[in-house]
C-alpha cells in the first residue's frame, strides 16, 4: 500500500486540519499574550484579546471536521475496494 500512496498526495481533509492547527496556535499565542498581564503586573490587554483566546477552539473544532471527512473518505474508499 505505501507504494501507491504519493508523499504529498492530498486527501479529503487534510486542508481542514492544516487550517485548524494554524487557527489553535494563533488562539494558543493570544491565550498567553492574554495571561501573561496577570503574572507580569502589568495593564491587562483590550477585551478583544480574550476573543482571539477562543481562536483556539475554533482551531479546534475545524481540525476536528477535517479528521472526520478524512475518516468519511477512508470508509468511503474501503466499501468501494470492497463490494
Amino acid at each position: 500500500m505505501r507504494d501507491k500512496t504519493q508523499p504529498n498526495s492530498a486527501e479529503p481533509g487534510d486542508r481542514l486540519i492544516r487550517a485548524g492547527v494554524v487557527v489553535f496556535f494563533v488562539g494558543a499565542v493570544a491565550t498567553l499574550v492574554t495571561v501573561a498581564p496577570l503574572f507580569l503586573d502589568t495593564t491587562p490587554f483590550p477585551t478583544y484579546m480574550f476573543g482571539l483566546s477562543m481562536l483556539m477552539g475554533v482551531g479546534f473544532l475545524i481540525a476536528g471536521a477535517g479528521v472526520l471527512q478524512s475518516v468519511a473518505a477512508g470508509r468511503r474508499k474501503a466499501r468501494s475496494q470492497a463490494g
